[in-house]
């Protein structure tokens, strides 16, 4: 080959070649945001499952002692099922589910007033992995968001964005935010029992 064709050969390669690779770059990566998206949104959902599993037993053991709170029991009951069945966007979700964790809290208030239920081992047990569950869940939700807001900078910043608008990628992806049901394990004292 001539030396004087090869010169420019290498600048035309790299002319067409250095763009190519940007672009595939960009685009495997805003491939691979959107899949942590999912992946963490499933952990999200685990968790939340996981409390929903977790939430007839505990209204089963309170409802033994405070049976005549039952309109709280049976809005927890109902709130736990339709976060359940609820398949929506995150956003959607957190609607329900802000509104389960008030009912819990509303809930663990009005285990305040039973002194025996808040002894009783199985409560305590349902408590702790209630609370465990909890911060599992804001894990989880921090993951989540952390790779929403990944994805969305990588799809609104400059130059990256020219490659997600050229195939489509939009900077959506809605944030979760859901206040924790129970933030700490009770302290409880079984000699004041």
């Amino acid at each position: 080959m001539n030396p004087s064709l090869l010169i420019p050969l290498i600048i035309f390669a790299g002319i067409i070649l250095l763009p190519a690779v940007f672009v595939i770059a960009q685009y495997n990566a805003l491939v691979t945001l959107k899949n942590y998206i999912r992946e963490s949104w499933s952990n999200v959902d685990t968790e939340l499952k996981r409390r929903y599993d977790l939430i007839p037993n505990l209204v089963a053991v309170v409802k033994g002692y405070a049976a005549h709170e039952r309109a709280v029991l049976e809005r927890v009951t109902e709130l736990r099922n339709r976060c359940a069945a609820n398949n929506g966007s995150p956003s959607e979700q957190a609607v329900d589910e802000k509104q389960l964790v008030d009912s819990l809290k509303q809930l663990l208030v009005v285990v305040e007033n039973y002194p025996q239920l808040k002894a009783d081992q199985n409560f305590l047990k349902l408590q702790t992995e209630l609370v465990n569950t909890e911060d599992r869940i804001q894990a989880a939700r921090r993951f989540y968001n952390g790779n929403v807001r990944d994805y969305r900078n990588k799809c609104e910043t400059f130059p990256s964005n020219l490659v997600a608008n050229l195939f489509g990628f939009k900077s959506e992806g809605d944030f979760f935010s859901v206040p924790p049901a129970v933030q700490e394990v009770p302290n409880v004292d079984f000699a004041n029992t």
